[in-house]
């Protein structure tokens, strides 16, 4: 009997490019099998009826074993992850089995915020001012040297969980001691980036080995909602200086293979790098580069970590945009809809709503409180913004307050 090529996937997106990295390896014939320290967190594993085996993620021994007894019964195509916790131990075991995959030590470095941001200062890359802190005291330090306001991060982490703008020495106190009180969940030892409040419009790129896919903006609306475009309305001289700095980016990184996104704000000393993860952007990035350009990431993506030959090539050209739906206050969902009727107006490619009713609803200020996405397509950039927005507008919920205490 045929032994199957498998695809490991190392844990994944919960609620969207998790899926979407298991629908690719699918319709590329292979046989997706999740690792995981809690298979339960993904919906679609039952749903899709994915293979799928409860292990250690961040245990590399035992992971290596379990990926030694799963090559007795299949042929292993290719390891990979759309999670960066997981990503430095997908390189090692890629090393391990002799399989295409990112370099372990490259990822490790990159996703330690402050040796990341002291790779990128030896290498001359425009960055803010930063400082690293381990408590309230070194905190304030640092802060008075850069100057108010400042951003607060941990050093490792994604998704934004634990990052906030700090404007006075208040708020540095609470969010310090948010940190570092046993609210934060750490990964590693407790620390903490000090950094200079870069002002200016959001950029980001999306990069695939060397080549910059594509370049997208986004901004925070009033109401909260994220709003992010592809491709970003640049000149020439803009967009070349865009791709110049990634490009030294990943030079100073020791990345280059695979994926990789890098966010940006535009000051007055031009494109200033934010963040470099050394993975795919989340949604609704891939979605947009494949609507805008005809690429699929996620399946390139693939190819790649499996050996074969990968095509980033653009089919078309087009403008697409998303909005992310965020709540405007903690309570209970009473009730969310609307979605049939705004994937009915033309134009709209996708629309996703991932909380239901009765889902208790606890901001965070980071990608946890995404509550649902709007992607559309159009020739015209500001034609594609106007379809998202007749979208949501047609998009609703009800959020009641929870009970008072003592009531």
């Amino acid at each position: 009997m045929a032994r199957s090529r498998a695809l490991i996937l190392i844990e994944g997106h919960p609620r969207c490019t998790g899926l979407l990295y298991v629908q690719a390896a699918q319709r590329l014939g292979l046989h997706p099998i999740v690792l995981s320290a809690d298979p339960s967190r993904y919906d679609y594993i039952a749903a899709e009826g994915i293979e799928a085996i409860r292990v250690d993620t961040d245990n590399v021994d035992a992971l290596t074993r379990e990926c030694s007894q799963l090559h007795a019964a299949h042929d292993i195509a290719g390891i990979t992850s759309d999670i960066e916790s997981v990503y430095a131990t997908v390189g090692k075991l890629c090393q391990y089995f002799d399989l295409p995959g990112p370099n372990p030590r490259s990822i490790e470095r990159c996703c330690d915020k402050f040796i990341q941001r002291q790779l990128l200062a030896e290498a001359g890359a425009p960055i803010p001012s930063y400082r690293l802190a381990t408590n309230v005291t070194d905190v304030e330090s640092a802060a008075a040297e850069i100057g108010l306001p400042v951003i607060l991060k941990p050093t490792v982490g994604a998704g934004g969980r634990g990052v906030r703008l700090c404007c006075n020495v208040g708020e540095l106190v609470e969010h310090t001691t948010y940190l570092l009180g046993g609210k934060h969940i750490w990964r590693s030892s407790p620390r903490i980036l000090v950094e200079e409040y870069a002002q200016g419009p959001y950029y980001w790129a999306d990069i695939m080995g060397d080549q910059v896919v594509g370049i997208g903006t986004g901004e925070t609306r009033p109401s909260s909602h994220f709003v992010c475009t592809l491709p970003a309305p640049l000149t020439d001289d803009a967009h070349e200086r865009i791709v110049d700095v990634s490009l030294s980016c990943l030079r100073a990184l020791g990345l280059g293979w695979g994926p990789t996104g890098i966010e940006f704000r535009w000051t007055e000393r031009g494109p200033v790098v934010i963040e470099v993860n050394p993975r795919l952007h989340g949604t609704p990035t891939p979605q947009l580069i494949q609507l805008a350009y005809g690429i699929d990431l996620i399946t390139e993506h693939i190819k790649l970590a499996t050996g074969d030959e990968w095509d980033l090539r653009r089919r078309h050209e087009q403008t697409a945009a998303a909005q992310i739906l965020v709540p405007d206050r903690d309570g209970t969902l009473d009730w969310i809809g609307g979605d049939s009727r705004a994937t009915a107006i033309p134009g709209v490619a996708e629309v996703k709503l991932y909380a239901k009713s009765k889902t208790p609803i606890v901001r965070n200020g980071d990608n946890r409180d995404w509550i649902g996405h709007v992607i559309a397509t159009s020739p015209s950039s500001g034609n594609a913004a106007a379809i998202v927005q007749k979208a949501v507008d047609l998009i609703g919920w009800s959020i009641s307050p929870f009970p008072a205490l003592g009531k």
